[in-house]
């Protein structure tokens, strides 16, 4: 069994900050890309940003030089800190790992995982 559990999401002004957190948690052998998604309401998800095991990051063209991701690999933590925030930044935030899953002690499976979301409103 594994599991993303994201939080930080919330009500902000617009021009305001709010740092997301996802945890990823169980039978977990390594994590390799992890990654930010939102979706907005009739739309498919897209990418927010993502970071490779090794730390090297893209983002999409909107969010560049406001949003950051960061990874803590010791605890299967990935973060996004969003600043400078836009009504139009309003989207329900997804947490997404590209991981191997261990079953027992003697193989793995490489697989996509998604947290709950996580809802972002940003007000005007």
């Amino acid at each position: 069994q594994v599991q993303l559990v994201e939080s930080g999401g919330g009500l902000v002004e617009a021009g305001g900050s709010l740092r997301l957190s996802c945890v990823a948690s169980g039978s977990i052998f390594s994590i390799n890309g992890m990654g930010w998604y939102r979706q907005f309401p009739g739309k498919q998800r897209e990418l927010v940003a993502g970071i490779t095991s090794s730390g090297n990051t893209n983002y999409a063209d909107s969010v560049k030089g406001r949003f950051t991701i960061s990874r803590d690999n010791a605890r299967n933590t990935v973060y996004l800190q969003m600043n400078s925030l836009k009504p139009e930044d309003t989207a329900v935030y997804y947490c997404n790992a590209d991981l191997n899953r261990a079953y027992g002690n003697s193989w793995w499976q490489r697989g996509a995982y998604w947290g709950q979301g996580t809802q972002v409103t940003v007000s005007s």
